[in-house]
């Protein structure tokens, strides 16, 4: 098995983004864009999160402990003002970063980059370290059984108002969760930090994609840069024709199963995991209940003091 190096080509344009970060996307029905729910945000109010909180803690406390000079710069800011909440949230990064927070998911978003390549059948870049290329081969060593197909789509889901990457399509022919045989088209996705936690989010995220149509931003080009443009653009409104042509169907997919590919990184392991999408397709259902309560204003009310003629209360 050979791995060839070369040097990497032009970035492929991006989704437009609004100034949370949210994809904007032409309705299909057209329209102006609309933002859009990323996939994993959406359904992040299923998870339990005290595990990555109590880590992103750990993580500020032992940068602080290394870097002193970023904890003094913390010293007489006040937690309610506005601006000082600024400056702590941004002190408290550049400490968790400082304890490395942020590394592993760097090296998680390069190790997609080059299995990118793996799987177009590319050489990888140029000065690719041993440790990645030994990852690789055991990416590759760990996926023989799949055939790629589709690889970094961009997917919206109107039922849910969200819109997302998946890492690829595959297909696969061979015994499923329990042995049987089973042959399809399914959605899968490479994890290179833990899975020990998150696989109903993991089952959910997969489960959501699987139901997306697919969408082609560079329908609607626009230069993010070019300040002036973007806004006109975003206040654009496109027919129903226009949009039509930015919208395809997913080849037939499974939406029973989905497979997690599990590649650590910097371990030389590669594992595949299969995950349940109807278990998964309930969760984001239930997601979507909960973002709906979320918006209700009504849940407090003013305490009745006493009552009036006309039936309506006086509060206190």
């Amino acid at each position: 098995m050979t791995l060839t190096l070369v040097n990497l080509p032009t970035p492929a344009p991006q989704v437009p983004r609004d100034g949370w970060g949210r994809p904007l996307v032409v309705p299909e029905s057209g329209g102006r864009p609309v933002p859009h729910t990323r996939t994993t945000t959406f359904i992040d109010c299923i998870e339990d999160k005290s595990n990555i909180i109590n880590w992103k803690q750990r993580t500020v406390l032992v940068g602080a402990a290394q870097n002193p000079h970023l904890l003094e710069q913390a010293r007489g800011l006040d937690l309610e003002n506005p601006e000082d909440k600024r400056t702590l949230n941004d002190l408290a990064e550049r400490v968790s970063d400082a304890a490395g927070a942020n590394t592993k998911r760097e090296k998680g978003t390069h190790l997609h980059l080059l299995s990118e390549h793996v799987d177009r059948g590319e050489p990888l870049p140029a000065g690719t370290s041993a440790a990645d290329l030994d990852d690789m081969a055991a990416y590759m060593m760990g996926t023989v059984n799949l055939r790629m197909e589709r690889i970094e789509t961009f997917v919206v889901v109107n039922e849910l108002g969200t819109a997302g990457t998946f890492d690829r399509t595959a297909w696969y022919s061979g015994p499923d969760p329990w042995g049987l045989p089973i042959e399809g088209r399914f959605i899968a996705d490479l994890k290179t930090g833990s899975v020990a936690y998150g696989t109903l989010k993991m089952a959910s995220q997969l489960a959501v994609y699987s139901r997306g149509k697919v969408y082609d931003f560079t329908k609607f080009p626009v230069d993010v840069n070019d300040r002036k443009q973007f806004a006109a653009w975003k206040k654009t409104k496109f027919s129903a024709e226009e949009a039509a042509q930015a919208y395809t169907d997913l080849p037939p997919v499974s939406q029973k199963w989905g497979i997690i590919i599990h590649l650590p990184a910097g371990s030389s392991t590669c594992t595949l995991h299969w995950v349940d999408l109807e278990l998964g397709w309930q969760a984001a259902s239930l997601a979507l209940q909960i973002r709906k309560m979320r918006s209700v204003r009504d849940a407090m009310r003013p305490f009745v003091s006493q009552a009036t003629e006309d039936g309506l209360a006086s509060a206190a």
